[in-house]
């Protein structure tokens, strides 16, 4: 009998914890992902950015003084726009727009991306293989453009 008021007791907080990553858990991710756009974006022009060497390395074609601050003003817009509801379309875009150029190293500077090609990764072929939960991420927030407006505030 006292094992199943434990599991019965178990079974509540169970559900109240469920229920709180349900309602909060699209929020949570939208604002994490929101700050790390922004984040990572702002060093770009700013001049502290870790990935900049290999941002100027792979779009060897273009100017790399002009197109690291526009890179990282674009990702300031990806996480501005996943800030509010209104605009998660947008970063949408911009994201699925931005994201396939993260990838280019992988081919563009093997040599720099791995260290056993094609499983052993430097740290800087880790950084960019992260961007898979940043995809689904993105896949997850776009899923819910279409949600009743009223059950997320922000």
């Amino acid at each position: 009998m006292e094992k199943i008021f434990q599991k019965e007791k178990l079974d509540v907080i169970d559900r109240h914890i469920a229920g709180w990553m349900e309602r909060y858990g699209f929020l949570i991710l939208r604002i994490s992902i929101a700050i790390v756009f922004i984040w990572f974006g702002l060093l770009k022009p700013l001049g502290m950015s870790p990935a900049e060497g290999l941002v100027r390395g792979t779009v060897y074609w273009l100017n790399p003084d002009l197109f690291v601050p526009f890179l990282g003003w674009w990702e300031v817009a990806i996480g501005v726009t996943l800030l509010f509801r209104p605009l998660v379309r947008i970063a949408i875009l911009l994201l699925f727009l931005q994201i396939p150029g993260t990838f280019l190293p992988l081919v563009l500077l093997p040599d720099v991306t791995f260290t056993h090609f094609p499983y052993g990764l430097t740290t800087e072929g880790q950084y960019i293989i992260k961007n898979l939960v940043i995809i689904g991420a993105g896949l997850v927030i776009g899923g819910t453009v279409r949600r009743d407006e009223g059950k997320e505030k922000l």
